[in-house]
């Protein structure tokens, strides 16, 4: 069940499954999640380290490394459901239609190339110009991420440049071939707090001067706050709660978001004085998952009822889902 139902949604995830097959045993690192991107819109993933959010955007771009694989559902873009696609029909896809950014560059970009050739090579694969074409449209590219001097710049290697620069390269090939949705994932993580400020600010300004629909995969509900509609919290692979921006932060409808809401620094002299809250214990490993909501041994508000079966997604709002016993008695039905 999604919070915001799109009478014609760009993305559309249905009851997706990604499973690993480990020497532990099967684990499902994305479970069950359904969600939506409308055509311009800014929806947030969010959710600590292991929650499945990097897994479902490596899902959607098909990009799962073995042992993992997309065991069930689906995956729509404009219609048409990706994860039967061959994989040339994939590569089509990959860059055209949709494109990704990665949490560091430095792994993104060859060392031993230089900017241009590397931006250059991205158009070449999915447009049909020379390569002389080419390098002149990889110039365009980086004075559209507002790169300084964009032309000299086609001259140096990943090195030469500053940690926002390359990431600024790496959002420049992503859209050089005008993708309809884009795919941040953690994408200002290696950055330091200023440089992060300003490739939020660029990643706004080109989702709006574009028409672009982000998909921002994060941990920092700072940043969402600044950039985002609408947020979808995942926990151990699921979505535990989703709402646009003003609704989840101003009525949290689970435990756990209302735990990372309450680990926000503050501003304010007086709280910022105090010691930062945390959510207590750890996320539970995939191989060892408790019985029935998967939060419950760190959830403030455990109940009886949340020790038997999984909650379902339950209506909180006109526009807001949260999977809690706190809301009624439903439970989910897929884990009967």
């Amino acid at each position: 069940m999604t919070a915001v139902a799109d009478v014609d949604p760009l993305l559309e995830v249905r009851k997706l499954r990604t499973s690993f097959f480990t020497s532990d045993g099967v684990v499902h690192a994305v479970d069950n999640v359904s969600f939506s991107v409308r055509r311009g819109e800014a929806v947030a993933l969010v959710g600590e380290s292991g929650c499945g959010k990097s897994v479902t955007a490596m899902s959607i771009m098909r990009l799962v490394a073995v042992p993992g694989k997309i065991t069930a559902g689906e995956v729509r873009f404009k219609g048409r459901d990706l994860v039967p696609l061959p994989e040339k029909q994939m590569r089509a896809v990959r860059g055209n239609d949709i494109a990704m950014v990665f949490q560091e560059p430095m792994t993104s970009l060859n060392p031993v190339f230089k900017i241009g050739a590397q931006v250059a090579e991205a158009i070449r694969i999915h447009r049909k110009v020379s390569k002389k074409e080419a390098w002149k449209l990889a110039g365009e590219m980086l004075d559209l991420v507002s790169i300084p001097d964009p032309v000299k710049r086609l001259d140096d290697y990943p090195h030469q440049l500053s940690g926002g620069m390359r990431q600024r390269v790496m959002i420049a090939m992503a859209l050089s071939c005008d993708p309809e949705l884009l795919i941040a994932d953690e994408p200002t993580t290696a950055l330091d707090v200023t440089i992060q400020a300003q490739i939020m600010e660029l990643l706004a300004s080109l989702q709006k001067r574009l028409g672009l629909a982000v998909l921002l995969i994060t941990h920092d509900l700072g940043v969402v706050a600044e950039f985002c509609e609408r947020v979808i919290v995942m926990y151990t692979g699921r979505v535990v709660e989703e709402a646009p921006v003003l609704d989840l932060f101003e009525r949290p409808g689970h435990p756990y978001t209302r735990g990372l809401l309450k680990s926000l620094p503050s501003v304010v002299k007086e709280e910022s004085a105090k010691r930062l809250p945390t959510i207590a214990g750890m996320v539970p490993s995939l191989t060892a998952l408790p019985q029935g909501c998967k939060f419950n041994p760190r959830c403030p508000d455990v109940m009886e009822i949340c020790y038997g079966r999984e909650p379902a997604l339950m209506q909180v709002g006109p526009a807001q889902t949260a999977r809690c016993y706190l809301h009624g008695d439903a439970a989910d039905p897929e884990r009967s």
